[in-house]
């Protein structure tokens, strides 16, 4: 059965880093489209950053710059490079799959099939 697993979530002061981990199970899912979404309290979730099997990665504008998604073959690992984190990146983290499609769909919800438990991140300020 797919699984997906996040850690790495924390509480940082603003201006500081962090590194998210999606441990992919049941499934080469790194060989495939992978994504990170986020949710704060009150928010819808919304797409952060997805990477699809030929590597290429998309993110969203309010992210740009700072973030940097990536993942190991290897490992059946995704990761998400936080950089520069600000009080509006508080938000639960959720790792999420479209599994089985070479090609990312856009960073949608709905599309996305497969998701981990989420991992929380507090950025203070």
């Amino acid at each position: 059965q797919e699984q997906l697993v996040e850690s790495g979530g924390g509480s940082v002061q603003a201006g500081e880093s962090l590194r998210l981990s999606c441990a992919a199970s049941g499934y080469d899912g790194a060989s495939y489209c992978m994504a990170w979404f986020r949710q704060a309290p009150g928010m819808e979730r919304e797409g952060v950053a997805s990477i699809d099997h030929y590597d290429s990665a998309v993110y969203a504008d309010s992210v740009k710059g700072r973030f940097t998604i990536s993942k190991d073959r290897a490992k059946n690992t995704l990761y998400l490079q936080m950089s520069s984190l600000r009080s509006d990146d508080t938000a639960v983290y959720y790792c999420a799959a479209a599994a089985w499609s070479w090609i990312c769909p856009p960073l949608t919800r709905s599309r996305y099939g497969y998701w981990g438990q989420g991992t929380q991140v507090t950025v203070s300020s």
